[in-house]
């Protein structure tokens, strides 16, 4: 995956990508106490489209008061106008978006007082994170080893950075095993979530996902959920088991970098048709239409770029750095 592009935004300004640099002795880099997030932009009809830029930006100020950084020291309207410009200024359509804040000063004694954080913005040409075949195959999962966070440990409502060495070793073992994915269960026991992805159940035509106690609360597992409903599915928020899993109809996976992908296999049992199945591929499709602006519906979800305005305003501030 390449991850050049032409400008990330720095601290404030538009830097060339080469000169986005922080110092080697940045506490975040040591401790893990960065806040991300990330987001998304599509081609529509209308021009590219950053899909729920709000909702997102949102989270991260959320996360960020989760671990008591402070004040961010820029404005939501700010962080907001950042990303679109630089979408634009990068000549990006379908592309990924990273928000990153972090503590610039300070944080060497663990603790985030006296602390100064500062903020970056990246973007990059995306494809699909899972491969292209999955949409129709789906892909195989186990359940990992290494259970998901207890909520009072890592704080599984903020997107921290260092939250996510779990799901580094998580995925990576389920690698080496010859799996896609890996499922995590909470701490009790039961299903929680995959290791960048939120997990949906269908049995009997309803759609069963674990509740938000132990999970990230996903903006894609919501809008999923959302469009489910608006399509008449039946969608139940319960605890699920792990023997569950296994005589399900269908399983399938939801998050920004994946979108909807089902679940073909789960500890070398077959899923269903041991394909993507038919509710699967419904909410595949409607999800689709959304992100591409093809459904007016759900048009507050998409924050536009608009590629031929403030092009005087783009030159300026990129040759100024």
């Amino acid at each position: 995956m390449a991850f050049d592009s032409d400008y990330i935004w720095l601290e404030g300004e538009f830097v060339p990508f080469r000169d986005a640099k922080l110092h080697f002795l940045t506490s975040s880099l040591h401790y893990g106490t960065g806040i991300f997030e990330g987001i998304r932009s599509y081609e529509t009809p209308d021009g590219p489209s950053v899909f729920r830029l709000k909702d997102h930006l949102k989270r991260l100020l959320n996360s960020a008061q989760i671990l008591g950084l402070g004040e961010i020291p820029y404005t939501f309207e700010e962080l907001y106008d950042a990303t679109i410009k630089l979408v634009e200024l990068n000549n990006m359509v379908e592309c990924y978006i990273r928000p990153l804040i972090y503590i610039k000063e300070g944080g060497w004694n663990l603790s985030t007082i006296k602390i100064k954080i500062d903020a970056g913005i990246a973007v990059w040409k995306w494809t699909n994170y899972l491969g292209d075949e999955a949409l129709a195959k789906g892909i195989r999962a186990n359940i990992s080893s290494f259970p998901r966070h207890h909520p009072n440990i890592m704080m599984t409502k903020g997107k921290t950075a260092g939250n996510y060495v779990n799901s580094v070793l998580a995925k990576s073992e389920s690698m080496r095993g010859g799996f896609d994915e890996a499922i995590m269960l909470d701490p009790n026991g039961y299903v929680s979530e995959c290791t960048g992805e939120n997990i949906f159940v269908v049995r009997d035509g309803v759609i069963y996902t674990p509740p938000r106690n132990s999970v990230l609360e996903g903006i894609t597992r919501d809008t999923v959920i959302t469009i489910a409903k608006d399509k008449n599915y039946e969608v139940v928020e319960e605890i699920i088991s792990r023997d569950q899993l296994y005589i399900s109809d269908e399983v399938f996976v939801t998050g920004t970098a994946a979108e909807v992908i089902a679940l073909s296999e789960i500890d070398h049992r077959k899923i269903g048709s041991g394909a993507t199945g038919l509710v699967c591929a419904d909410l595949q499709k409607s999800y689709s239409d959304v992100i591409h602006g093809k459904n007016k519906k759900y048009s507050d979800w998409l924050d536009y770029v608009n590629n031929t305005s403030h092009s005087e305003v783009r030159l300026t501030e990129a040759k100024a750095v």
